[in-house]
């Protein structure tokens, strides 16, 4: 049944003794960039997670039977379908006349008629279960993940023999790969299962264990509570076909009924593959992995090991970070409640920094979709929030890290998600708004819908209603330019940004004062007190309306001179944009949420969209704004006195904003609080559901960005050399961190000073620097802040501090 490799039987029993020695408990190894623990994992949420962009799996490091939990990033239920509601642009304008007379309470009823239909789910693939044969009694048991390798493995002794297991997902080979090998010959036997949580079929042909499956028809989020909310088989057959196939390579024993027996080693390569075509095609079948697994298995284990580990330290090992000690003996679990009773442990720190890179390098690389809410990890059906990409910040917050910290190749699927949306959504504009451009929403799933989800009225207006991600999506395509002023991508970007701009231009009304504003409007997920002191969402030109098209508008007229096109649609932008209402400072000294002074009905909301100008936009700042820049750290004072940032990712966007502020005890206490409070045990951002929490990977994303804002920041046209330094870490370096216009910039500091910094640049230019608060350039005039230079492209200069 399985087969056998006995060629160079000698030399692998030789790489096996080898890796048995490097995984073996007290082996000379670091532990600065692991994750490891002393037991397995129980629950889905503690096993370690692995991925190549398309594939991945959650390993649970079981001695008696071990689990990989596996997913597939394009199997998602249902296929294209309508979704435009065409009786929206009928109730549109009852809905901004109610809101100019501010009945707000009636708008908010008449905007769910404009909703469309719930979106789609992504959907786990399987398990993978392997029950070995007599290993009970297991000592000295190690379950880590290696970040720099990209490899999960066990280790542990029972029988007087050394086991040792690895896993990791090879992009180079498109497999998640399985090695178990012991120290001692005919050890490894055990039995080999796939499995599936929707409807599938598994049987053994050959060498392969096969699973085949077809997913639901349509699945409903899971916060919805419906009668049918899964439904398999629909009357138009949607759903989409898949396959998962295990080859098992063993190395010596003999072949038994779904296992092997009295191996010396064995490898496990699984592919698998889905019938989705496209987001604008039916998915088709059938699906077929035997060709990848039949190109596989010409390589050694060696060789796809090897392959793996140099394609993923391509992209790993550009950044490397040193915040102060740690305490990486400690198991990571352990290391975490440590930190939780005192926080004295910056490796810690460092380590999440870089967990945050190791999961963007796995869960989105270029050919692949965009890491959703729960990156690429998924085990169940009805996955919190449909595990789709919600545009109202955390599909974004998922790229806040991909440029600063030099993972650009990883920012790709994004990309490639807005320009199927920027198709998709000039169907939903004109359909539902009567509008040209195009135009998105707050929830986007596989098949790229545009529309306002909620199934026809379910759906609270405040996220469901809310057009605005066009214009931050293309905040990731103008960032994107800015770091590596890559022209021929602008040209590929620019029309996605000006249909979004067009979009914006047809949205815009009147506001009976000479002004534009946007009507209807909502600040994302928060709601306020109406005159009659009941909670409202509906209003006109909430501030992060405003604050989006200002940005969006701006970034068309400088990327349209750039390419040296449209000169009569970049006026438009310029007219329209100076008529836009300018930014409010309430009573309290806040930045206003909304156009009015209203009290919101939740002060301590997680969303604090009103201060995207502070951060992931730039308009705020000390020496363009220094007014809204004050009165953001008000608002954001307020927001956390209430209570607000109780969700992991929102807590990483608060430690973002005290980066931009520039007060770096703030930001390390965000940041400790975020591991206090919203991490689990494996590093995974959580989020309160009830008394327990659930998985959502952008507070991991957000996280990592806000360590790299601490150190380096570059919105204001110049480096920014250690903006935001807490005590907590007084000597340290980074080096890898990208600023925009092509930098690469490693920095070292000591005693909270810099020391200093080496710069490289893309393209040969002149920069500016501004030096840390306090110090100078080496020779240089005492009274420089900021000091002007140039870099020869490709090549290294190195800056002296005092």
């Amino acid at each position: 049944m399985w087969a056998y490799h006995g060629a160079m039987k000698s030399t692998r029993r030789q790489f096996i003794a080898a890796v048995s020695g490097a995984l073996a408990l007290g082996a000379e190894t670091s532990n600065d960039l692991k994750l490891w623990y002393r037991q397995p994992a129980s629950v889905w949420t503690d096993a370690l997670p692995v991925g190549n962009g398309r594939l991945g799996a959650m390993v649970f490091g079981g001695v008696e039977m071990e689990r990989l939990a596996l997913n597939e990033d394009t199997l998602w239920s249902g296929s294209p379908r309508p979704w435009n509601n065409r009786d929206a642009k009928k109730v549109l304008p009852e809905v901004r006349r109610l809101v100019m007379e501010e009945k707000y309470h009636e708008a908010d009823a008449l905007s769910k008629k404009m909703q469309g239909p719930y979106n789609q789910s992504y959907q786990p693939l399987g398990n993978l279960i392997l029950k070995f044969d007599g290993l009970e009694g297991a000592a000295d048991y190690r379950r880590e993940l290696d970040l720099d390798s990209a490899i999960a493995s066990v280790t542990y002794r029972a029988g007087g023999a050394v086991f040792t297991r690895e896993a990791f997902c090879s992009a180079k080979d498109q497999v998640i790969v399985v090695r178990a090998a012991c120290d001692q010959p005919g050890k490894i036997g055990f039995r080999a299962t796939l499995d599936s949580p929707v409807r599938s079929r598994s049987s053994v042909t050959g060498d392969d264990l096969r699973m085949t499956a077809k997913s639901p028809g349509h699945v409903d989020p899971n916060y919805f509570r419906t009668a049918n909310p899964i439904v398999y088989d629909d009357e138009e057959g949607h759903g989409m076909r898949f396959e998962c196939r295990v080859r098992v390579v063993r190395e010596g024993g003999k072949p038994v009924d779904g296992g092997v027996e009295g191996a010396d080693a064995v490898t496990l390569f699984i592919a698998a593959a889905t019938g989705y075509r496209g987001y604008d095609q039916m998915p088709d079948g059938p699906v077929d992995c035997r060709p990848v697994l039949d190109a596989v298995v010409k390589k050694t284990y060696a060789q796809v090991r090897a392959d793996h580990i140099t394609d993923h330290q391509g992209l790993f090992r550009r950044v490397t970070i040193d915040l102060g000690r740690g305490r990486p003996e400690l198991p990571t679990d352990e290391r975490l409640k440590a930190f939780q009773a005192n926080p004295d442990d910056p490796g810690l720190l460092a380590l999440y920094f870089q967990y945050g890179r190791y999961l963007l390098i796995a869960s989105s690389r270029p050919g692949s979709q965009p890491a959703n809410l729960q990156g690429i990890w998924n085990d169940q059906v009805r996955p919190p929030w449909s595990s789709n990409w919600t545009a109202n910040i955390n599909v974004q917050m998922n790229y806040w890290p991909a440029e600063t910290c030099n993972l650009s190749e990883c920012h790709e699927p994004l990309f490639d998600l807005i320009e199927g949306l920027s198709a998709t959504g000039a169907e939903t504009a004109k359909a539902n708004y009567g509008a040209s451009g195009w135009v998105s929403h707050h929830n986007v799933d596989l098949w790229r819908q545009s529309a306002p989800v909620g199934n026809y009225g379910a759906g609270s207006p405040t996220w469901a209603n809310w057009p605005m991600s066009g214009p931050w999506f293309c905040a990731h395509v103008w960032e994107h330019y800015l770091f590596t002023e890559d022209r021929k991508f602008l040209e590929r970007a620019y029309p996605v940004m000006k249909g979004a701009a067009e979009f914006c231009l047809d949205w815009l009304i009147e506001d009976g004062h000479g002004k534009l504003t946007t009507c209807p409007s909502f600040s994302t997920e928060n709601d306020f007190f109406a005159p009659d002191g009941k909670r409202a969402e509906t209003s006109a030109g909430c501030t992060m309306d405003v604050a989006l098209i200002r940005e969006l508008f701006a970034n068309c007229m400088e990327a349209s001179k750039i390419l040296g096109v449209d000169a009569v649609f970049r006026g438009e932008l310029a007219q329209k944009r100076e008529r836009l209402p300018a930014y409010q400072i309430g009573r309290h000294g806040q930045l206003q949420e909304w156009s009015k002074d209203f009290d919101e009905s939740t002060p301590g909301q997680r969303h604090m969209s009103h201060m995207y100008p502070l951060f992931p936009g730039s308009e705020f700042t000390p020496r363009r704004s220094a007014e809204l820049w004050r009165a953001s750290r008000v608002s954001l004072e307020r927001r956390l006195a209430a209570g607000g940032a109780y969700t992991g990712w929102s807590r990483a966007w608060a430690i973002n904003f005290w980066a931009r502020l520039c007060d770096g005890e703030k930001a390390h206490e965000s940041l400790c609080r975020l591991l206090d409070h919203s991490t689990g045990p494996n590093l995974f951002d959580t989020h309160p559901a009830g008394n327990s929490w659930i998985f959502q990977i952008d507070g991991n994303f957000g996280g990592t960005a806000a360590v790299a804002e601490m150190l380096l920041q570059s919105h204001e046209g110049e480096i920014n050399i250690l903006p935001t330094l807490p005590k907590a870490w007084p000597s340290g370096e980074v080096k890898g961190l990208r600023a925009r216009g092509g930098v690469t910039v490693d920095i070292a500091w000591k005693n909270g000073r810099a020391t200093e910094v080496g710069l490289v640049s893309d393209k040969t230019r002149e920069h500016r620097l501004r030096v840390p608060k306090g110090q100078k350039v080496a020779n240089g005039r005492a009274d420089a802040e900021v000091v002007k230079f140039q870099l020869i492209a490709g090549k290294r200069r190195s800056i002296q501090f005092v």
